[in-house]
């Protein structure tokens, strides 16, 4: 539209003509929204509002007459406030960059009155103090012409050729050039601590793996030792069970054979020996009846029957024996009682006939005897 001005967002646009402006000023200031300025009454400028910067390199001298080059820089701005913005348009409206110079100026000014109160120690260890107390000093008399600071950097400090600086930082050089020093001998122990011990634990490892992997092949070749002794053990007991069953086969068998032989040959020999034994006992009894006749002249005839009978009885009875298959429980003690039997029996028939004729002859009416009559024995 026109005769309409609008200010940048960083700008105050400052209107002449017409009427004044706050406090008397010969503009009115018009900032975040446009106004009508009417072409040839009246006439419009534009101060930036934008941050600016100054860049101060200034010789001082310390409390101690040691010379300093002191760089800074100042970042400041045209305040916002109208009051400001009068007083930097009033100064620098027509050219804005002295408003750069100026600042520069003003600090430069408190720069060396402040460093010359302070010691070089105080300036290098307490930047930031000389900073604040430059601001603090020039805070008012920047606010006068209308400009605002930001913040103040002192960049260097510099003492030529002196070597004051150089001299002081060498003790602290070498503090911290004695730490760095410690920090890596510390540092160089503890990687060297951290490999050995790296090194002990890769040791114990493969120490145990080694326990493990011995210990496992042990497990393994007894394992193979075993089941390549089952074999043979397992064949050793069966042919240990073989002959302990043959032994007792032939333990039975040895067993049987002597009973065979015992039945076949030794109780068969026992009993020939004890008919023997029992012939020549009847022999020797029909002896004796025979000499016991020979002196008895009424008994002659019936005791040499008898005598000659009594063999034939004993030895058939005993002849009986020899054949037979006889089982006796007492062995030749029972043999000798069957053959003490038959003897007993062949006296106790010989008594009987004995008695007999003895009441024979008692009886008158008995006719004597005849010589050979046979006599049966049943």
């Amino acid at each position: 539209m026109f005769g309409y001005r609008v200010p940048a967002p960083d700008q105050a646009m400052l209107i002449s003509g017409g009427k004044r402006g706050l406090g008397g000023a010969p503009f009115r200031v018009v900032t975040g929204h446009g106004k009508l300025v009417l072409p040839i009454i009246r006439k419009s400028r534009f101060l930036s509002l934008a941050m600016a910067e100054s860049e101060v390199v200034e010789k001082c001298v310390t409390r101690q007459g040691i010379a300093l080059t002191v760089r800074a820089v100042i970042a400041f701005k045209v305040g916002n406030d109208v009051e400001s913005i009068v007083n930097a348009g009033q100064r620098f409206l027509s050219d804005q960059d002295q408003m750069s110079i100026l600042t520069g100026r003003i600090f430069a000014g408190h720069l060396r009155s402040i460093i010359g109160s302070m010691t070089v120690e105080e300036i290098v260890t307490e930047r930031q103090k000389l900073a604040t107390e430059v601001l603090d000093t020039s805070k008012a008399e920047m606010a006068s012409i209308g400009l605002h600071v930001d913040s103040l950097q002192i960049q260097s400090i510099d003492d030529g050729d002196t070597g004051y600086i150089e001299a002081m930082s060498a003790p602290h050089k070498a503090n911290i050039q004695r730490a760095a020093q410690i920090a890596q001998a510390q540092a160089t122990q503890a990687a060297s601590e951290a490999q050995q011990e790296a090194t002990r634990k890769q040791a114990e490892y493969a120490r145990e793996t080694a326990i493990v992997q011995a210990k496992y092949n042990a497990e393994v070749d007894q394992a193979r030792a075993a089941a390549e002794q089952a074999g043979p053990l397992a064949l050793a007991h069966a042919q240990q069970e073989v002959l302990a069953a043959q032994t007792e086969l032939a333990q039975r068998q040895a067993k049987l054979r002597e009973e065979q032989l015992v039945a076949e040959v030794v109780k068969p020999a026992q009993a020939e020996a004890e008919r023997i034994r029992l012939v020549a006992q009847a022999e020797a009894e029909r002896m004796r009846v025979q000499a016991e006749a020979a002196a008895s002249n009424d008994r002659v005839a019936l005791d040499r029957m008898l005598i000659d009978q009594l063999p034939m009885i004993v030895k058939e009875a005993a002849g009986g024996l020899s054949g037979a298959n006889v089982n006796v429980l007492n062995g030749a003690d029972g043999l000798g009682e069957i053959a003490a039997g038959l003897v007993s029996q062949g006296l106790t028939i010989l008594d009987s006939v004995r008695g007999n004729l003895a009441t024979t002859e008692d009886r008158p009416e008995a006719g004597p005897s005849r010589p050979g009559a046979a006599i049966d024995i049943s």
